[in-house]
Order: C-alpha cells, then structure tokens, then sequence
C-alpha cells in the first residue's frame, strides 16, 4: 500500500518536473540584453543605439597631424595629456591641451586638439551661454 502511493507522488512529481523542463527548453537561456538590469541594461542600450556611454571602447587613432590631429575629449577649458612619442618609450611626456587650435607635443611634434564631449541630448538642461 505504502509503495502504491509513493508510487503516485513519484508520477505526479515527475508529470511536474517535466512541465517545468519542457517551458524552460521553449524559452531558452535569456540573451545579455534580456537578463541585464540596472546600469549594465542602460550600457547595453546605448552601446546598441553606436554610443558609448562610459568611454569604454578603445578610441579612434588618429595621425596627430594638423590635418588629422587627435581629438582629446575634455570637460573643461584645459586638459593634461600624455604622449608616449615613440613605441618602446618608457617615459611619458606630459603637456596641458589648453582651449582653442591645436597644440604639439613638446618631444616628438605630434598634434593634439582638445575638444568638448558629446552632450547629453536627453537632458534638459542647456549648455549654452
């Protein structure tokens, strides 16, 4: 008797698991997209629209000469920048990209122009004076 109903139970519960199985299979594993929350989900969307939110592609190469210097984004009105010159330096060179033309490296004559970020367009706010 007692095996009977153990029996039972043990039908019910698998007729319950394979439920649960077969929904699961039908939906599959959820995408990046799907399971991100919070300011991962906000990273992903923006990335998805070509933005890149937090500055974490690697940035675009630019010659550094007059006609194609490079563009470093900046806040404020002035930024320190560091330039390697050649490939295997092991020492930087610093120098401060100051508002307005472009500016050469003191060591080895590469062009760098300081520029503002790109705003945000949903804001309210205006940056304009």
């Amino acid at each position: 008797m007692a095996f009977r109903v153990l029996l039972r139970t043990c039908r019910g519960l698998q007729a319950f698991m394979k439920a649960i199985f077969l929904n699961a299979a039908f939906s599959g594993i959820p995408t990046d997209e799907e399971q991100a929350a919070g300011l991962e989900r906000r990273i992903l969307q923006e990335l998805k629209k070509g933005k890149d939110p937090y500055s974490i592609l690697k940035p675009k190469e630019y010659a550094g000469t007059k006609a194609d210097p490079h563009v470093v984004p900046c806040i404020g009105n002035k930024r320190l920048v560091g330039c390697l010159c050649e490939e295997d330096n092991t020492a930087i060179v610093w120098f401060w990209l100051h508002e307005g033309n472009a500016q050469r490296c003191p060591s080895c004559g590469s062009i760098g122009m300081r520029s503002l970020p790109v705003r945000n367009t949903e804001s309210t706010q205006s940056y304009e004076s």
